[in-house]
C-alpha cells in the first residue's frame, strides 16, 4: 500500500521530483492535566512533575504549548523540572496570569520530522487523572 505522505507522485510535481519537506508534528502531549499552583513571582515557565516529563518525553527547557481547556488561554514557554510524583503542573512568571488553580490544560511538544519518517509516526499522549497521576490503560 502506497503512503500519499511519502511517496511522490506524478500529480505532486515537487514530491515527483524527489524534493521533501520538513514538517512540524506534535510529538508529545500530557492531556487533561490540573493546574495546581501559579507562582507571578517566580522566574517563567511552567512547571511539570518529572515523572510527566519523562513519559512525554519532555526536557527541562524544552519548548512547550501550554493550552487552557478552563479558560481557552494558549501561551508558549518553556518546561522546567518539579519534583518526581508530586503532580505539580504550575505556570510561573508572566505565565501565571494565564490560568487559576484547578483549571484542565492541556501541554504539547511539536518537533520536524523529515516526510520519510511519517510512515512510522505516532505522538506520545500522556493521559492524567485528577492528581496528575499518569492514567494507565
Amino acid at each position: 500500500m502506497r503512503n500519499s505522505l511519502t511517496t511522490p507522485t506524478s500529480r505532486d510535481p515537487i514530491r515527483a521530483k524527489g524534493v521533501f519537506m520538513k514538517r512540524t508534528m506534535m510529538k508529545s502531549k500530557i492531556h487533561r492535566a490540573v493546574l495546581t499552583d501559579c507562582n507571578l513571582e517566580y522566574e517563567g515557565s511552567i512547571a511539570i512533575d518529572a515523572d510527566l516529563l519523562s513519559a512525554a518525553d519532555i526536557l527541562p527547557g524544552e519548548l512547550v504549548h501550554v493550552l487552557n481547556v478552563s479558560t481557552g488561554a494558549r501561551l508558549i514557554t518553556y518546561a522546567i523540572e518539579a519534583p518526581s510524583g508530586s503532580g505539580t503542573i504550575m505556570l510561573n512568571g508572566p505565565a501565571a496570569r494565564e490560568g487559576y488553580k484547578g483549571d484542565l490544560l492541556v501541554i504539547i511538544t511539536y518537533a520536524e520530522y523529515e516526510e520519510t519518517e511519517l510512515a512510522n509516526y505516532a505522538a506520545t499522549v500522556v493521559k492524567v487523572d485528577a492528581q496528575n497521576r499518569i492514567k494507565r490503560s
